[in-house]
C-alpha cells in the first residue's frame, strides 16, 4: 500500500496574511505538519500542495516533495480542497506513481503530533474506513446558542428546557477540528459525497485540535505549544 500526505498551503491568506509560512515559535507553521507526517514513518511521499515558489522553497527546506505547484483553477479562495486533493494526485500519475491512500494535513493544525497521525491511521485501518475525519469536543455546546434579530431581543434566545440544565446534562457535540484526513484514493475520486459510505471520525484531545485563522488563534498556539510541548 502506497501512502502519500498532502499539506495545503496556498498563498493569499485574507484572515492572517501569510499564515502558513508565519513563524511559530520560530518555525514556520507549515513545517509542523511535515515533521509529524515525517515522524510517523508512514508515508511514501510528503507533498506541500501550494500556488508559492516562496512556500515550495521553504517546505522543500524541511524535506517535502514539491516537483509541481498548483494550478490557478485550485489555489482561488473558493477553491474546494477535495479538487486540490485530485489535482495533486492527478499530477503524479502523470509521474507514474500511484498511490492507495491519501492523508490531509493542514498546516493550521500544528499542535497536532505523529502520534496523532499515526493513531488515527490505525482507525482508518482497523475500521475498513473509506475516510476518517478527526473531530474533537466543542468547547461550549451549541444547544447553548442561537441566532438574533436585528434589536439583539433575548426574548427567545433561551430554549427553556435547556436554559437551567447543568453542562453535563448535555449531549456532547463534536466539530471537525481539520486536522487529519485519511481518504482511500478510490473513495475520493468515485464518491460524490465522501463523508457518505464508510467515513469515520477520529476523536483528537481538545489541546491538540486548535485551527489557526486568525492573530488570536495564533497567539493560543503560541501559548499552547510552549505549556504542552
Amino acid at each position: 500500500m502506497k501512502n502519500i500526505a498532502v499539506i495545503p498551503a496556498r498563498s493569499g491568506s485574507k484572515g492572517l496574511k501569510d499564515k502558513n509560512i508565519k513563524l511559530l515559535n520560530g518555525k514556520p507553521l507549515l513545517a509542523y505538519a511535515i515533521e509529524a507526517a515525517q515522524n510517523t514513518k508512514l508515508f511514501d511521499r510528503i507533498h506541500v500542495s501550494t500556488d508559492s515558489e516562496e512556500y515550495a522553497e521553504i517546505g522543500i527546506h524541511y524535506g517535502a516533495d514539491i516537483p509541481f505547484l498548483r494550478d490557478m483553477a485550485t489555489s482561488s479562495d473558493t477553491a474546494l480542497m477535495w479538487d486540490a486533493m485530485r489535482f495533486v494526485l492527478n499530477k503524479y500519475e502523470e509521474y507514474k506513481e500511484h498511490f492507495d491512500t491519501i492523508t490531509v494535513l493542514q498546516p493550521t493544525s500544528p499542535l497536532r503530533t505523529s502520534e496523532d497521525i499515526a493513531c488515527a491511521f490505525r482507525f482508518f485501518r482497523d475500521k475498513q474506513a473509506n475516510m476518517i475525519s478527526s473531530v474533537c469536543e466543542m468547547e461550549h455546546s451549541p444547544l447553548w446558542s442561537n441566532t438574533l434579530p436585528e434589536d439583539l431581543s433575548m426574548k427567545d434566545f433561551e430554549d427553556e428546557k435547556l436554559a437551567y440544565l447543568p453542562r453535563q446534562s448535555l449531549p456532547v457535540y463534536y466539530r471537525e477540528n481539520g486536522a487529519v484526513y485519511i481518504l482511500k484514493v478510490e473513495h475520493l475520486y468515485s464518491a460524490s459525497n465522501v463523508y457518505k459510505e464508510k467515513c469515520y471520525a477520529y476523536i483528537m484531545p481538545k489541546q491538540h485540535s486548535i485551527d489557526i485563522d486568525d492573530e488570536l488563534d495564533f497567539a493560543m498556539a503560541e501559548i499552547l505549544m510552549k505549556k504542552i510541548f
